[in-house]
């Protein structure tokens, strides 16, 4: 079913079944959560289905810019009503809704979320929470003033061997930490030409919703919408914003981290367009209790992606090379459950926590941490079964299907009050701040940026202009 023949159907923007006014105006139980969803193709659809998972809601609304997305997420809601626009959900439906999760393009996530909290909606938001730095620090913001339950979508951060790594690192297994690797291979950088003319705007797409605040462009086949926005930043956030933000987690988490002071990117001239394919992003952060007087931490992303380092050495692998960089890293070709690495092998994702007692190899995901001392793998059994008895972990489980919605059940429960999120926008908010000013340096490569986290501002006044974005009237 294509767009104009859902207009046909719909009422005052709303599409589909309506839900009969005597329901409508009932008194909701208080064991149900009553949710609406902005966005509901790819992982939208993927957040639907664990959102819905939990016994206690009840999707009773649905908004996604594409009809054929519509048209899939109804047919598992048909009791839902149906909206193009996310504005006219929330104002027809406000009274309604108990709590909101957006699954949108990262440039959406601020402009459709906000709107909810400030009508004291709970909101449920993708990851990276936000396209520009200023939009992370209102959210975190008014999520403060308001008293809202919000989480981010890292699901990983729920899962055991995350924090068990939280929990090994707080511990002290291997002393200060002086320095972060973090690593993926992913691509999601464009380096080609920028797109000249213009294609037909497919009949099930509302091209000036998916737009949005952003600026108006002309839409061009397979290079914005339904994937390929992550690449490009006018919309999304590159390879730093999209498997970033879940390996920074740990790390970021662990040693209590806060947004760093400097940050410098290594990659290609910028085009204005396209995120770069490879990057090579590195912060320095002020010391906490758990790392020395500062940390340094280095992020690489793209084909071939780490670089060759020495504190990357694992039992039995000698210094080479980097990777072979001559074929095209494919996005998809990368799974969110990497493979297992042999002994002497980097994980394909992961992280390596360098202390003044050792190292520590954090894959991702779903893997054990590994602690390596002088050379040789120790063996650290007893502490992980210490801290997982003293924080009541339980045994892992290796199974995406059933640990993947437990972190969406946790913001269902915390609605519900009955439990409390781990990645509310206080936290949510630093750690995608940190993502964004790695994007931003990647606009001036090779320079070290100053960021001064009280003004919020850049020493360098170039590149405050990035901070913000202009937003469009739509």
């Amino acid at each position: 079913m294509n767009k104009r023949e859902f207009l046909k159907k719909s009422s005052v923007g709303a599409l589909g079944i309506m839900l009969a006014p005597s329901i409508l105006k009932a008194g909701f139980p208080k064991d149900k959560l009553r949710t609406a969803h902005i966005g509901v193709g790819n992982m939208g659809m993927e957040d639907l289905k664990a959102v819905s998972s939990h016994s206690a809601v009840e999707v009773i609304a649905l908004c996604d810019v594409d009809a054929i997305n519509l048209s899939t997420a109804h047919k598992m809601h048909p009791g839902a009503r149906i909206f193009f626009d996310y504005r006219a959900m929330l104002e027809e439906m406000g009274d309604e809704i108990d709590a909101v999760i957006v699954s949108t393009p990262d440039h959406t996530h601020a402009p459709a979320s906000l709107m909810a909290m400030n009508m004291d909606k709970p909101v449920y938001c993708q990851k990276p929470l936000t396209h520009y730095v200023s939009e992370s620090r209102e959210m975190k913001k008014v999520a403060a003033e308001k008293g809202l339950v919000t989480q981010m979508g890292i699901q990983v951060h729920s899962f055991y061997d995350y924090k068990l790594a939280t929990l090994l690192i707080q511990s002290g297994i291997i002393g200060k930490v002086h320095t972060v690797h973090a690593w993926s291979p992913k691509n999601w950088g464009y380096d080609g030409p920028l797109p000249e003319g213009e294609d037909p705007v497919p009949d099930q797409l509302d091209w000036n919703l998916w737009l949005g605040t952003s600026k108006q462009r002309p839409y061009k086949d397979d290079m914005y919408h339904p994937g390929n926005w992550r690449k490009l930043m006018d919309y999304g956030c590159g390879t730093l914003g999209d498997m970033g933000v879940h390996i920074f987690d740990t790390p970021y988490n662990a040693l209590n981290l806060d947004v760093p002071r400097t940050i410098k990117t290594e990659c290609r001239p910028t085009n204005g367009f396209g995120f770069p394919e490879k990057n090579t992003v590195t912060y320095e952060f002020p010391g906490t209790e758990y790392t020395g007087k500062s940390l340094k931490w280095v992020w690489y992303d793209g084909p071939g992606a780490p670089e060759m380092h020495e504190d990357l050495l694992l039992p039995g692998m000698e210094m080479k090379k980097d990777k072979d960089t001559s074929g095209k890293s494919d996005e998809n070709s990368i799974s969110l459950d990497a493979g297992v690495a042999g002994e002497n092998e980097l994980p394909e994702q992961g992280a390596m926590f360098v202390g003044t007692k050792g190292r520590l190899l954090l894959p991702h995901f779903m893997q054990l941490p590994k602690k390596i001392v002088r050379g040789k793998y120790v063996d650290i059994s007893k502490e992980i079964a210490k801290v997982s008895e003293e924080h009541n972990l339980g045994e892992p489980i290796r199974n995406y299907a059933t640990e993947g919605p437990k972190h969406y059940h946790q913001f269902v429960d915390a609605c519900l009050g009955k439990d409390t999120t781990t990645a509310p926008f206080d936290y949510a908010a630093r750690l995608t701040e940190t993502i964004l000013l790695g994007t931003i340096a990647g606009r001036f490569p090779g320079e070290t940026l100053h960021w001064d986290a009280e003004t919020a501002q850049f020493k360098e006044e170039k590149a405050n202009k990035y901070l913000a974005g202009d937003y469009r009237d739509f």
